[in-house]
């Protein structure tokens, strides 16, 4: 039986002075009113309340505990309004895993946006590539692209991440355009990659996701290292789409393998539990939904077939 709960019931009797009046107040019988001062008395071994017919009065030990228990139960209720305003308004702090180079998800200005509307909520971001144990590194959540190989974490996909192989109209003026993934094994390849040795490319064929091990000219865990090079014509490069795009729509890079590209890659959030979340963690959670919904639809090309 929980202590504070039994702590509670014996301080109701001793202001009321009657075990029935207290199981009133308390809404439930009284036998279990009389049987939960029997259980705090037999763990003290002494005796709280001295019973009659007409009348229920404290003992000396039961004034003791009765003076000594206030700031107890004070600090107990104290700290479930907290907990419960926590779950009921945003407030406290998040710890937050985020990969770098998550700029071209639009992560800056969502954050921006959820401080502004949430400003008892205080955040830290943790940034790094490893694979993180949310729980061992008291994180709430992690932002990531790709897929987390803990199988043990709730992971909500937040936005299709499109994914692009290119290089410079020089570099394939020299070498010849791929027309299948395999064919990449005798191209100058600048990786994103976070280990040594091969770089792994994702694609697909037949329907079917599929992960190409290649080895790379030039390799780096972030994508604004490697974009450069591409445009000056040292390589081909796969990155999202997001990053390269104003590099397409001018012909500074070209595409190819497009019909090889992945459909399954996600920006997500990957958090340790289902239920009992914070205000806080649902809210932030609620943003990042709305947020790059909002951002996808803006970057979506209009439909002529709509316009007036």
């Amino acid at each position: 039986m929980d202590s504070l709960q039994l702590l509670h019931t014996f301080r109701e009797v001793a202001a009321r002075g009657s075990f029935s009046r207290a199981a009133v107040r308390l809404r439930v019988s009284r036998p279990t009113v009389s049987k939960h001062v029997a259980e705090l008395e037999r763990r003290f071994d002494v005796r709280l309340l001295h019973r009659s017919t007409r009348a229920v009065s404290l003992t000396d030990a039961g004034q003791v505990l009765l003076d000594r228990s206030e700031p107890l139960v004070e600090m107990a209720a104290m700290a479930g309004a907290e907990l419960r305003e926590h779950a009921s308004r945003p407030r406290g702090r998040l710890r937050i895993a985020v990969s770098h180079g998550l700029d071209f998800t639009g992560l800056p200005d969502i954050l921006s946006k959820f401080m502004t509307d949430c400003p008892d909520v205080h955040l830290g971001l943790h940034v790094t590539h490893r694979q993180d144990d949310l729980a061992q590194d008291g994180c709430d959540l992690a932002l990531r692209v790709g897929r987390l190989r803990d199988e043990n974490l709730i992971v909500r996909r937040l936005a299709r991440v499109d994914w692009v192989v290119c290089a410079s109209p020089q570099y394939w003026a020299r070498s010849r355009m791929p027309a299948h993934p395999e064919e990449l094994h005798r191209h100058e390849l600048l990786g994103l990659s976070s280990g040594q040795g091969p770089i792994e490319l994702p694609f697909q064929e037949n329907g079917k996701a599929c992960r190409l091990q290649l080895q790379s000219r030039m390799q780096a865990d972030e994508a604004s290292l490697l974009l450069p090079m591409a445009l000056q014509g040292f390589g081909a490069v796969s990155l999202p789409v997001a990053i390269v795009r104003p590099h397409l729509e001018n012909g500074a890079l070209v595409s190819v393998l497009e019909d090889f590209m992945p459909r399954d890659i996600w920006f997500h959030a990957a958090y340790a539990q289902r239920r009992h979340h914070s205000a806080a963690l649902r809210s932030l959670l609620g943003c990042l939904e709305s947020g790059l919904a909002l951002r996808a639809m803006a970057s979506e090309p209009a439909n002529p077939a709509a316009l007036p």
